[in-house]
């Protein structure tokens, strides 16, 4: 009687064991904790979104997914280099260069990081920033034409018009049909009393890319001595791009004083009256 007392009672204890565990096991649900691998991956798909979004300028949606991608994998300068440029667009400049020093932190050798940070610093208005940020760029990237076309425009701003003439030249060697520096060059020329040369290196540009600006360049440079050629150059200009009658506009342009003063003087000319008007209307 004993013994069958404890084997009763023993039977009774792994009924109850094996009755709590399936009670427990029917109240505690299943979950599944991610993988590193695995949240890398998600930071990655949502970060592309990000940039989609930005993309299609939808700045604000873009900005709180990069922000999202950066919360789960912070260790991904990319993903940093994304957030600084939906931060850009939203205008939060400080912001932007916190994210890309992140980013630098993790990797300090992508060009595209310094890139950033000098187009941050000419927003906020600190040129010798901008162009420190440029100078370690290109160090790691020394073909990248678009940068050292940049450092050029920064050497334009300061009026180092032979230090941005050389910058432009080295670009167009990288890549010979870009006719921005081209043009460029022609309006460093052009302040430093080049007529001649200007007029060829606008000329050459618009044999590229027929564009507003060397149009109007040129149109300014034989305002004197061909005058009818000139006034075809500008009516050709403001058509095909009217922000080109705007004095602050050319400025943003990096036009420089004797280019602007030259073409003011063009553009009241009576027989370009009715062009500058229309020009200045579209612009409203």
């Amino acid at each position: 009687m004993k013994n069958f007392l404890k084997k009763t009672i023993w039977a009774s204890f792994i009924c109850f064991y094996f009755f709590q565990i399936e009670k427990i096991q029917a109240l505690v649900p299943y979950y599944y904790f991610p993988t590193i691998n695995d949240l890398q991956k998600q930071s990655l798909f949502i970060s592309k979104n990000a940039y989609q979004l930005l993309y299609f300028g939808q700045y604000e949606d873009s900005l709180n997914l990069a922000k999202l991608a950066v919360k789960i994998n912070a260790k991904d300068e990319k993903l940093w280099l994304i957030l600084a440029e939906a931060q850009i667009a939203n205008e939060e400049y400080k912001n932007a260069l916190n994210s890309l020093n992140k980013a630098e932190q993790i990797n300090s050798n992508i060009s595209e990081i310094y890139f950033a940070k000098s187009n941050v610093y000419l927003k906020i208005s600190q040129q010798t920033n901008a162009k420190i940020a440029l100078e370690k760029g290109i160090k790691i990237e020394p073909n990248n034409h678009k940068a050292i076309f940049q450092l050029g425009n920064i050497l334009l701003m300061e009026k180092n018009y032979l230090g941005a003439i050389k910058l432009f030249d080295r670009s167009i060697k990288i890549k010979p049909d870009f006719w921005q520096a081209i043009n460029n060059q022609g309006l460093a020329y052009f302040e430093r009393n080049n007529i001649n040369l200007s007029i060829k290196l606008f000329e050459s540009a618009i044999s590229i890319e027929e564009n507003a600006e060397p149009l109007l360049g040129l149109a300014s440079c034989v305002r004197i001595n061909d005058a009818e050629l000139a006034i075809q150059l500008a009516k050709k200009a403001l058509a095909k791009d009217p922000k080109y009658v705007n004095y602050d506009y050319r400025k943003e342009q990096l036009w420089g004083e004797k280019l602007q003063a030259s073409t003011e003087i063009l553009l009241q000319n009576k027989q370009l009256k009715q062009d500058v008007m229309l020009a200045k209307s579209k612009m409203i």
